[in-house]
């Protein structure tokens, strides 16, 4: 079983910076691709960053320069560095899972709660 634990969230001015964290436990085959989605009020769920497990990653046109993802194999934790944060950014951001790499949440079986992040402007 895989288990998905964020932190990290929190409340950020426009422009400021947060990061948040995924440990990730349980299977090594279904964590070797991990991704950040995350959900506004009343919005659908989107695609943030994605990172295989030799470390190459992929970003939302959004997010591209002021995101980055990155991985810690020796801490099974994936981190969103999120920088010039805008109040757009305002969503829970969740970590996903799985054996297979994309942009849709369907590729990804495994889910963690979410943690929130606010920024005002």
């Amino acid at each position: 079983q895989v288990q998905l634990v964020e932190s990290g969230g929190g409340l950020a001015q426009a422009g400021g910076s947060l990061r948040v964290s995924c440990v990730a436990s349980g299977s090594t085959l279904s964590t070797r691709y991990i991704a950040w989605f995350r959900q506004a009020p009343g919005k659908e769920r989107d695609f943030v960053a994605a990172i295989t497990v030799n470390g190459v990653t992929s970003y939302a046109d959004s997010v591209k320069g002021r995101f980055t993802i990155s991985r810690d194999g020796t801490k099974n934790t994936v981190y969103l560095q999120m920088n010039a944060l805008k109040p757009e950014d305002t969503a829970v951001y969740s970590c996903a899972a799985g054996p297979g790499f994309g942009r849709t949440a369907n590729v990804y079986h495994y889910w963690g709660q979410g943690t929130q992040v606010t920024v005002s402007s």
